[in-house]
């Protein structure tokens, strides 16, 4: 169920940054946006893993897939977002 909520948030997060690149300057900077959410999103995932290794007592090899899915659901979705937003 975390692992869900977290993607959740990673794509509200993608949407917030997609919807103000637009605001700032059209489709060109919405491409902009979805292309800066990937670190940013890369930083927050690695954060997830690390509570998952400190506070809950999984091991980072039990916590390396989850950091897998958490970062590269909402990344793909940046991606083909940057992209198709970079065609208009």
């Amino acid at each position: 169920m975390h692992t869900a909520m977290v993607i959740a948030g990673g794509l509200a997060l993608l949407a917030v940054m997609i919807l103000m690149g637009h605001r700032l300057g059209g489709w060109p900077r919405a491409a902009t946006g979805a292309r800066f959410f990937l670190p940013v999103w890369l930083a927050a995932a690695l954060v997830n893993m690390w509570f998952g290794v400190s506070g809950a007592g999984y091991s980072v090899a039990e916590e390396l897939p989850v950091l897998l899915v958490v970062f590269g659901i909402p990344a793909v979705i940046a991606i083909v977002a940057a992209w198709k937003c970079s065609q208009t």
